[in-house]
């Protein structure tokens, strides 16, 4: 057997986006006009200073604009911690206040089940890691590019393909589209939608949605359902003859078995 993703596909698409800014309005639009889909991260008790809002943030979303705008155009709202530290400087109190209090809210106020994340600044050590597990959070993002497009082996060191201003981002999504692969494969793109104010290239984001979207070929998804995903076809319960497989997930799983291909609805079992 071998892992198919969603309607039988072998490439997905997933972007993520930190801190919850205005700008992320215009990004969700240009998303929406491609079918792109993807996980914003939300630091629920931030407050920044004037000066450094003007400077880098431009301004926060609201709640109720940001609980509009992400979950009306079906992208996941993630942890990004309460108020934004480097987690790794924290005491272990400290750094469980930061990740289950940003959750509370996030539930709270988006009437969502927030168990994804993005490490603030990319920075952690095993501590934070295993806080996070503690937790109860399932992957969390890091920066640390991979330029390729495996899915990781661990999801709480959930790497990225590339930053949106990488030098290598055109090269990278063409290799991705034009590419017919054996095994599933995932192109993630992250960043934040200010640097497109502050560096005056939403071209950039604009380009590189209209290159890749709208394809027949790629499914486009959340991080959360990406993770979702893989782990149901992880749990699928296999007879030792590998003739009955059993979905017992709430997602359906498509798989190759001897070069057929599969679909275990949720809750079948399916005769091979």
């Amino acid at each position: 057997m071998r892992m198919l993703l969603k309607d039988g596909k072998m490439k997905v698409l997933t972007l993520s986006y930190d801190d919850g800014v205005v700008q992320d309005a215009r990004l969700v639009e240009i998303m929406s006009k491609y079918g792109l889909k993807g996980t914003f991260n939300i630091n629920s008790g931030m407050e920044f200073a004037e000066e450094y809002i003007r400077r880098i943030f431009r301004k926060t979303l609201s709640t109720e604009d940001a609980k509009s705008l992400y979950l009306n155009s079906g992208n996941e709202v993630a942890i990004h911690s309460l108020t934004h530290p480097h987690l790794e400087v924290l005491s272990e109190e400290e750094i469980i206040y930061e990740i289950t209090e940003d959750r509370r809210n996030i539930e709270k106020d988006y009437g969502v089940i927030a168990k994804g994340m993005a490490y603030p600044f990319g920075t952690y050590n095993e501590t934070v890691v295993e806080i996070l597990k503690r937790c109860g959070i399932v992957y969390s993002r890091t920066v640390n590019s991979t330029y390729g497009f495996e899915f990781p082996e661990n999801w709480l060191l959930l790497n990225p393909t590339c930053h949106h201003n990488c030098e290598k981002l055109i090269e990278l999504v063409e290799k991705f589209v034009e590419t017919k692969y054996s095994f599933p494969k995932m192109f993630y793109l992250w960043g934040h939608s200010y640097e497109f104010d502050e560096n005056d290239n939403w071209e950039v984001i604009e380009k590189f949605a209209e290159f890749v979207g709208n394809r027949d070929d790629i499914w486009y998804a959340t991080n959360m359902e990406i993770y979702e995903y893989v782990k149901a076809y992880n749990n699928l319960v296999v007879s030792i003859d590998r003739k009955i497989v059993h979905n017992s997930s709430s997602v359906d799983v498509w798989f190759l078995h001897q070069d057929k291909k599969y679909c275990a609805r949720c809750g079948e079992t399916i005769y091979l």
